[in-house]
């Protein structure tokens, strides 16, 4: 079991928390930097919500 699995099994039912730590931590980090690296931590942002589970879906029409 890796390292980022074991994570997400401690993250389970806290999800909302790590989202909000994620947002908090790119924030810092832009606010820091000066917003030099905004496209980069947003894309890093994104790309930890999708392994947490955490990307919204849009939402489907359905008929």
């Amino acid at each position: 079991m890796s390292m980022f699995d074991k994570l997400k099994d401690l993250l389970k039912g806290h999800e909302d928390q790590a989202k909000q730590g994620v947002d908090k931590a790119g924030d810092a980090f832009n606010e820091r930097t000066g917003s030099k690296y905004e496209s980069q931590v947003d894309t890093a942002k994104q790309k930890i919500d999708e392994q947490l589970g955490n990307q919204q879906q849009p939402p489907t029409d359905q008929p």
